[in-house]
């Protein structure tokens, strides 16, 4: 049985023979799915291993899997595997240096891309890959014409493959013994951190890492073959191998991927998925869709929403855990539920969601609570690459949007007297590839690791997390500050994107700010504000007022916590520009790189803290076809509303 296996390969093949007619993978093409069952996808990964070995692949060969999420590219993983190789799963919008660096790092032989635009990328970097050997690709269109000396189509090699079982009948016995033969501490995916401080690590992951952990939380979860997911996070972030594959397998649940980026709200909706994981941001842009429709319903509508909405915040959570309510909210909160709360679940493809988490980054305490109002089970578990993802999750009777939960089954946690968070599991990765002195410094030699975090464990054994132990800061005042705090608190906001807090060693806090293209553009159609570019509406003055609003309404909210009443924001400005992982700004996962920026508008830094005024200011961009250009606009600097904490003056002075 399961715990039998030693690898996900051996797992695929118990699971063709457990789960055999259910389904494992769906794709949307075209409109319409298209499902595989569990004995179909192990059809289909023996075929494409043979493939595999008759262009050469061998134990020990690197096989980088470069696109967006395709039942066929999570395959390539599982082939590869299966004659112990390994995977190295790449961001599939990484620049030509990003991923020149990760596949000659990893030393990658082959590759698995998705389409003409990855290939084209894998080609143009080929001079600079000695141990690069085959190129396959999934989506042929545009390729017809390519050179296909070490250029193949999927379905070339899959055709190959069948013909070589064909012509050695004994080959599928082979097969199987070097399946049997993996071992549980051999090396399964690399997988590189994403490079919020500099280089990405190569995290080597073996399988008794994965298992261990995809068992556990699945356990914890009661999650299983009946379970449904909707895989559209990027292939090469371990939370989506966790969750896409590993997961997956170990429970036998089906994985749903979505047609195209732009039709992910839209299949997600179709399959609305028993469990699901997004990053605050994802929750972000749901909740600002749901608030661009709502403004552009009918009055009546409106104010239904707005009401029941009151009504989930003061009692959805007890009511929907079963607690004593007063029979009014009780049947206001039944009410709600046919008019509103069941309809915009529906809308959002959570209708039928057994457990929805969180992480990456900390989720403002108010989406959390919104989102949780309406029924939906939303929990947050906290983790890491080198963790295999899990550290902490929230149970279902102990979720506290305080705190990211307790220690994960398995998992110990410890906090340094310096306040920094340490963990140790079954998870822990097996090293840094070819970094050992990375490693070491991370990993203390009783198996600890450094998470870099700041946080403590409260009296029920919950963690909470501070901040980045290296962001943490104190104003000159000796006041804590604590930018990502006071950043997802502006996020809450349908009209923020993002936002970027500075304050530490200073004497007070300030704060750029992205705005939602969407939220902001639909709210100038719907007032008669025209504008021509992202640029101009950001510079609008209208738009300016709307985030003093909610910077204010931050600062109040910050003055009622007297740890951080002292951190409130004193200056803010909208920037020209939308932060972008292509410019170094954020991550591939969205996470900003607070130094870079800060070091990339030193200038508009400086005028925050310089005072009140109108900026000009010109920063280089890298467009999509790797050309570099500038974009130029206006940023004004304005002074915002300081708020006094409830012991002091209750009236609301403007910042000096």
């Amino acid at each position: 049985m399961l715990q039998d296996c030693r690898s996900f390969p051996a797992i695929l093949l118990l699971n063709a023979d457990r789960f055999a007619e259910r389904p494992a993978n769906r794709f949307k093409t075209r409109g319409i799915w298209h499902t595989w069952t569990w004995r179909e996808v192990a059809d289909e990964v023996r075929a494409l291993a043979f493939g595999l070995r008759e262009l050469g692949f061998r134990s020990g060969d690197r096989i980088a899997i470069v696109g967006r999420n395709r039942p066929r590219l999570y395959w390539a993983i599982a082939a590869a595997q299966s004659l112990g190789g390994v995977a190295v799963p790449v961001y599939h919008d990484s620049v030509a240096d990003e991923m020149a660096y990760v596949l000659g790092h990893a030393e990658v032989g082959f590759v698995m891309a998705e389409d003409q635009e990855q290939v084209d990328k894998i080609l143009s970097l080929a001079d600079r890959l000695p141990s690069l050997r085959h190129t396959l690709y999934d989506e042929p269109r545009g390729l017809r014409d390519y050179d296909h000396e070490r250029l193949h189509h999927l379905d070339t090699v899959l055709a190959n493959g069948r013909a070589a079982l064909e012509r050695d009948p004994a080959g599928d016995a082979t097969w199987r013994a070097g399946i049997a033969a993996i071992r549980s501490e051999d090396l399964a995916v690399l997988l590189y951190t994403s490079g919020t401080t500099g280089r990405p690590k190569g995290v080597m992951l073996t399988y008794r890492n994965l298992i261990s952990s995809a068992v556990n939380a699945n356990r914890f979860d009661r999650l299983d073959e009946t379970d449904e997911v909707v895989a559209y996070l990027p292939m090469a972030w371990i939370g989506d191998h966790i969750f896409s594959l590993a997961q997956s397998y170990c429970a036998g649940y089906c994985v749903c991927c979505p047609e195209a980026p732009d039709t992910i709200a839209q299949d997600r909706h179709e399959i609305a998925p028993t469990y699901f994981f997004a990053p605050p941001r994802i929750f972000e842009e749901m909740l600002t869709m749901m608030m661009v429709r709502i403004e552009d319903a009918m009055p009546i509508k409106r104010r239904m929403f707005h009401y029941f909405v009151a009504v989930a915040r003061r009692c959805g959570a007890a009511a929907d855990a079963g607690a004593a309510v007063p029979l009014t909210d009780r049947l206001l909160y039944g009410l709600g539920s046919i008019l509103v709360y069941r309809p915009i679940k529906n809308r959002l493809g959570l209708s039928r969601i057994k457990v929805a988490y969180t992480a990456g980054e900390a989720i403002g305490p108010e989406m959390f609570g919104f989102f949780r109002s309406f029924g939906v089970n939303l929990k947050q578990l906290y983790g890491q690459t080198e963790a295999c993802v899990y550290i902490t999750m929230h149970p279902d009777d102990a979720v506290d949007v305080e705190t990211v939960g307790v220690p994960a089954p398995d998992v110990d946690i410890r906090i340094t007297e310096q306040g920094e968070i340490q963990f140790r599991s079954p998870g822990v990765f097996a090293g840094y590839y070819k970094e050992p002195e990375r490693t070491d410094e991370i990993r203390t030699l009783d198996g600890w690791v450094k998470t870099g975090d700041a946080g403590y464990l409260d009296d029920r054994g919950h963690l909470r997390i501070i901040d980045r132990a290296k962001d943490v800061g104190r104003l000159t005042s000796g006041g804590l500050f604590a930018p990502k705090y006071i950043e997802n608190k502006l996020k809450f906001f349908p009209e923020i994107k993002e936002a970027v807090a500075f304050g530490h060693d200073r004497d007070h806090g300030v704060a750029m700010i992205n705005i939602d293209l969407a939220a902001v553009g639909n709210w100038a159609e719907r007032n008669g504000v025209i504008y021509a570019s992202y640029q101009e509406l950001a510079a609008h003055p209208q738009v300016y007022d709307i985030v003093a609003r909610h910077v204010a309404a931050v600062n109040r909210s910050l003055a009622a916590d007297p740890r951080m009443a002292a951190s409130q924001i004193r200056r803010f400005l909208i920037l020209h520009k939308e932060l972008d992982a292509d410019d170094g700004e954020l991550t591939r996962t969205q996470k900003v790189r607070r130094s870079f920026i800060a070091e990339r508008y030193a200038p508009l830094v400086d005028a925050l803290y310089t005072g009140p005024g109108v900026y000009e200011i010109a920063t280089e961009v890298v467009f999509e076809d790797g050309r570099k250009g500038l974009v130029s606009g206006r940023v004004q600097v304005r002074e915002a509303e300081i708020v006094a904490p409830p012991a002091g003056p209750a009236s609301v002075a403007r910042a000096a």
